[in-house]
């Protein structure tokens, strides 16, 4: 059978994929299209006319999300008219997305007068009946044609995701075939796609999609000409782009594999972030929302599994090339470590990242904190201070559970965990481990390692660790 990959073919290939049936657009008037038991990953066939433009929310998945789980309050709010009160609540949630973020909202819910909403239900234990319960009443909704534009309102985006009825990910299709690719999806986000519309403001959705059906590509904040699409791709033969792919398209894996309902669960729940960064020259603020890469999310999941499996006490290389989001895979990495469990018990106790330069300690500091959802749980061994055994001590009692230490402050660090917590599972997390080393730090490390055997020429920071590892 000849596969469809015009756009309107990739658009009901992906529909199908996700939620059974095609989703094809009908008419308000129109009688609903019977749609399949579902086949798909969980999605739901959403339709555009239910979309509120001027609120950013479709009605009629909020509105049956709100009655199923939350009923008293939803009638209270008066979702079925278009009164005051629905617009009044509407206008509130639409405050806190702006303010907050997506992400935010639905991890945390919000206040509306005397009502304490859930917006969203996240990952349930598999011993908690009545969370798997919540989780299911989720609405994971899939809509063709969106029209998204107050002013414009003939300008449609090939699809767009939402979770509850709040806009999560949008689309844009094209197919080579027809001598359009991924470069002119991304051409038509840049220029066609007015980044003061309200679903493309900073926040609202969590990433943008230029898809064909060789590439993916990725924005999380939508600038006009000035949007930055990085690649989401799974790489072939050490380089760019996607393998031959026998079943079906190149880029299926998108929607087969990272947006299925409990994937972008996952996402959101542990990676998905609005940060705030501060120019340390000029004091400004600045707001930038990260969405995992294919190959930070791959890494993290492929350690995470394994570790699982094997338990703690095995070790792993992770490549990273410049530029490609070492700190953040650093930061997913470790705070999903901390709450790994196999059977009643968790794999590890605490996690160590161990860095070698000042300036980036610095930077994973702030990385991981901003990621760690707890900050509580995140402690720093300050280089420069002479009571770092202490430092050390009073994290490990206070249950700080990541520990983040330069090399220089390492052998403290093993020297705690050797006399004090011998039987506890520590995850070491090297930064860099294969930069080598010199000057003032590599006269550190040697003393340092005085009492671990002489330092051998030309050797790694990962030798000089793993060295000090075995010697203790």
């Amino acid at each position: 059978m000849k596969t469809d990959t015009s756009e309107r073919g990739l658009e009901r290939i992906i529909c199908t994929a996700l939620a059974g049936h095609p989703c094809d657009p009908v008419q308000p008037n129109q009688a609903p299209v019977p749609t399949p038991a579902c086949v798909g990953s969980g999605w739901i066939g959403g339709q555009s006319y239910d979309y509120d433009r001027e609120y950013c929310v479709d009605l009629a998945q909020l509105r049956t999300f709100l009655r199923a789980t939350q009923p008293e309050a939803a009638k209270a709010l008066n979702l079925d008219e278009d009164s005051p009160t629905r617009r009044t609540f509407l206008a509130r949630l639409q405050g806190e997305i702006t303010k907050r973020g997506t992400i935010d909202v639905l991890r945390h819910g919000v206040k509306h007068g005397p009502h304490d909403l859930d917006l969203f239900y996240g990952t349930p234990s598999p011993d908690n009946p009545a969370a798997i319960e919540r989780y299911a009443k989720n609405r994971f909704s899939v809509t063709r044609q969106l029209r998204y534009s107050r002013d414009e309102t003939q300008l449609s985006l090939d699809l767009g995701l939402f979770i509850n009825g709040l806009p999560v990910t949008t689309f844009e299709l094209k197919n080579s075939l027809t001598k359009q690719t991924v470069e002119d999806a991304v051409q038509q986000y840049k220029r066609d796609r007015n980044p003061r519309e309200r679903l493309f403001e900073l926040g609202r959705c969590i990433v943008h999609f230029a898809v064909d059906d060789h590439e993916v590509r990725m924005c999380t904040q939508l600038k006009g000409k000035a949007s930055w699409f990085l690649p989401f791709n799974l790489g072939w033969n050490d380089g760019a782009g996607n393998p031959p792919n026998p079943d079906g398209l190149k880029t299926d894996y998108l929607w087969k594999r990272i947006l299925t309902c409990e994937g972008l669960t996952e996402i959101l729940e542990n990676y998905a972030q609005v940060v705030e960064t501060k120019d340390e020259k000029t004091g400004r603020k600045k707001r930038v929302q990260i969405f995992p890469r294919y190959h930070q999310l791959d890494v993290v999941r492929k350690i995470l599994a394994d570790s699982i499996q094997n338990g703690a006490g095995k070790r792993y290389m992770i490549q990273h090339s410049a530029g490609s989001g070492k700190s953040n895979s650093i930061a997913w990495l470790a705070h999903q470590l901390i709450s790994l469990r196999k059977g009643n018990a968790n794999v590890f106790d605490s996690i160590i990242v161990i860095t070698d330069r000042r300036i980036l300690d610095q930077q994973l500091r702030a990385t991981i904190k901003q990621f760690a959802q707890v900050g509580a749980t995140v402690g720093a061994v300050k280089e420069g201070d002479a009571s770092k055994t202490k430092q050390l001590s009073e994290f490990l009692e206070q249950g700080k559970k990541i520990i983040i230490v330069t090399v220089q402050t390492f052998p403290a660090a093993l020297d705690k965990i050797g006399s004090e917590h011998r039987g506890k599972k520590f995850a070491i997390i090297i930064d860099e481990a294969h930069s080598s080393q010199g000057g003032k730090t590599s006269a550190a490390m040697s003393t340092a390692l005085s009492v671990s055997g002489a330092e051998e020429e030309e050797e790694t920071f990962e030798d000089k660790i793993n060295r000090i590892m075995e010697a203790r």
